[in-house]
């Protein structure tokens, strides 16, 4: 959740942020009221509360001397009436306070480029020469079916559009993936976790989910529980509501699992193939740390994911997305974009992102520095989408007889 307190210390540039973000105009005029209305009534509140401290000194005063006190009893029951109907509606206005603020996004770092969508993201550097081919390389679903790794029809009848099945050595091939990003992920020190693949609606709010995004999300009927968009969700949400030692942090952690989005809003974009699923697979990457420490972490995170990358030999590029382009919790992301050979075009792979103390206050993650609890900078990041790492390996080291060799790194885990 945004900080409040950025309406009055710094309104314009807070405005201006949240207006590249394309947050609703009405919607921040809403917040402003609100939040001023809160401010005249808490002074009211105390202004109430001081006068019934006032009279009831006053009044103990009168009742020891002896003297009439019947008008002074009455006045004191008058006032406290209105300031049980203060404390009421105080409470009120802050539960529409916050509803408001639960869907406003978090406010974008200071070099973030203003910017309208994807078009406007700013390349920072590319990593490795595409490979040049001797044949016309063909797409993953063309590559997939011939070898009879991937099976869009079986994945249909069972699930639906958006679904597919694996066979063969293209499900080994996944499972490689997924060890290797583990093992690669470890030894750059973060530590493993296994979370449950549904949780609350608590934890989806920490990290931003809800209210705004659950058309996007898959519920389980009859309870609340809701299916994770992705692993992001419950390992930042492992330390919700605890203060942390400061001696812990950074806390770095790398988790494999299941996600599943209904895509609401993709309908007619990457119908073919396996790029866009309800269900896919990704290994994350999550650290929670100090506020001083959170942009080298995210330096850290970007090289992880992006030596990663390297280390398959898959041509990539480093995007910083523009504010039109954010997340709604992060205040930076970099994307990495992988080649592919079969589009001619390099395409999302991971997105790492820096959502400062936003999270944090909304999952009331905080750390004891002396006799202070200070909230926490978050950061996620995928390291990196499984089925779509799968991809890049089919397209880029095709043979000209539609066969795949493989990484050398892999060959042990397959």
């Amino acid at each position: 959740m945004i900080n409040l307190k950025l309406i009055e210390t710094n309104f314009d540039e807070f405005t201006k942020k949240l207006n590249a973000k394309k947050t609703n105009p009405q919607m921040l005029k809403n917040l402003l009221d609100l939040y001023n209305e809160l401010k005249v009534k808490r002074q009211d509140l105390e202004s109430l509360q001081s006068l019934q401290n006032s009279k009831s000194k006053e009044l103990g005063i009168k009742a020891k001397n002896g003297e009439d006190i019947s008008v002074l009893k009455e006045e004191l029951a008058k006032n406290k009436i209105k300031v049980q109907d203060g404390e009421n509606l105080i409470r009120d206005l802050e539960l529409k306070l916050d509803e408001i603020a639960s869907s406003i996004p978090n406010i974008i770092d200071d070099d973030v480029p203003f910017g309208e969508d994807e078009n406007d993201n700013v390349e920072l550097k590319k990593v490795l020469e595409p490979r040049k081919f001797d044949f016309e390389p063909k797409e993953h679903f063309e590559l997939g079916e011939k070898l009879g790794w991937l099976d869009f029809e079986r994945g249909a009848k069972l699930g639906g559009s958006r679904f597919t099945v694996l066979k063969g050595d293209g499900a080994k091939l996944n499972r490689a993936l997924v060890n290797y990003m583990i093992d690669f992920n470890t030894s750059r020190g973060f530590e493993l976790v296994n979370v449950p693949f549904l949780v609350r609606p608590e934890i989806l709010y920490g990290t931003g989910q809800l209210p705004k995004f659950e058309d996007d999300l898959y519920k389980v009927r009859d309870e609340e529980l809701y299916l994770i968009p992705t692993s992001e969700v419950p390992v930042t949400n492992l330390y919700n509501d605890e203060i942390l030692d400061i001696e812990k942090l950074p806390i770095k952690m790398t988790c494999y699992s299941h996600c599943f989005r209904k895509e609401a809003g993709s309908a007619g974009r990457d119908t073919r193939g396996m790029i866009r699923q309800h269900q896919f697979e990704k290994v994350e990457l999550v650290s929670i740390t100090k506020q001083d420490e959170s942009d080298a972490v995210l330096e850290e995170m970007i090289s992880c994911a992006s030596d990663l990358l390297t280390s398959l030999g898959l041509p990539h590029r480093h995007m910083m997305l523009c504010s039109g382009d954010l997340g709604f919790s992060a205040a930076k992301t970099i994307d990495l974009e992988v080649w592919l050979p079969g589009q001619n075009k390099y395409r999302e792979i991971s997105s790492i992102s820096n959502t400062r103390d936003f999270q944090a206050r909304r999952a009331k993650i905080r750390y004891k520095d002396g006799k202070k609890n200070i909230l926490v900078n978050t950061l996620n990041g995928s390291s990196l989408a499984v089925g779509r790492t799968l991809i890049a390996i089919m397209e880029n080291y095709q043979k000209s007889d539609g066969s795949i060799e493989i990484p050398q790194v892999l060959r042990k885990y397959m």
